[in-house]
Order: structure tokens, then C-alpha cells, then sequence
């Protein structure tokens, strides 16, 4: 399985996806980009559609929609959310990172 949600990431993107439009967006595309001094960082957006070349997992009732062309780069990636005060964001736990930047907004496989 490419990527996994934790209940509570699902639970968050639920949450996200009732605020679009029900034709707008069919689940989470979750990708990476070149970026940053580590090489690649990720890319979360809508699915607003599954193409040929899309995977789809669906966790805890939420569909993760991953380009096979990224799914080297992600597999085995358990996606968190996470609440710090009035800080949140989602927690990438990726086994194939090898080292990461200072900063920590990107990533080397």
C-alpha cells in the first residue's frame, strides 16, 4: 500500500473535502514535488479527478489518490495530523527518506 491516513488525518481531510464542492474534489491527492535544499517535498491538494495513471487507497472512508509515477517515492507513507497549540499540519512518516533538510520542508530518498 503506497500510503496510509491515521483516523485522525481522516478524520481531518472529512472535514476538508464537506467544505468543496461534491463534484469538485473526490479525495486527497497526495504527491511530491523537486523542491527545497533536500531535493523533494510534498504536495497536498484536492483530487478533483482519478486519472488512468492514479493509484487509489481509501483509509478510514477517505480516498488517497497517489500518481503511480510518485509511489516509489511515497511507499509505505503514513500521513498524521498534528495539533501544537494553534499550530496544525499533516506529519509525514516516510521509510524511504534518507536525510532531510534543516529547515525540515524537504526531503532525499
Amino acid at each position: 500500500m503506497p500510503v496510509t491516513l491515521t483516523e485522525r488525518a481522516a478524520k481531518h481531510v472529512e472535514r476538508m473535502l464537506a467544505q468543496q464542492d461534491r463534484d469538485a474534489a473526490v479525495g486527497l491527492r497526495l504527491g511530491i514535488k523537486t523542491s527545497g535544499c533536500s531535493g523533494f517535498s510534498y504536495v497536498v491538494d484536492y483530487a478533483e479527478r482519478i486519472g488512468d495513471d492514479d493509484e487509489v487507497v481509501e483509509c478510514h472512508g477517505v480516498r488517497v489518490v497517489v500518481s503511480r509515477k510518485h509511489r516509489p517515492f511515497l511507499e509505505g507513507t503514513e500521513v498524521d495530523y498534528v495539533r501544537d497549540g494553534l499550530n496544525q499540519r499533516f506529519a509525514f512518516h516516510n521509510p524511504n527518506i534518507r536525510e532531510t533538510c534543516g529547515c525540515g520542508e524537504s526531503f532525499a530518498v
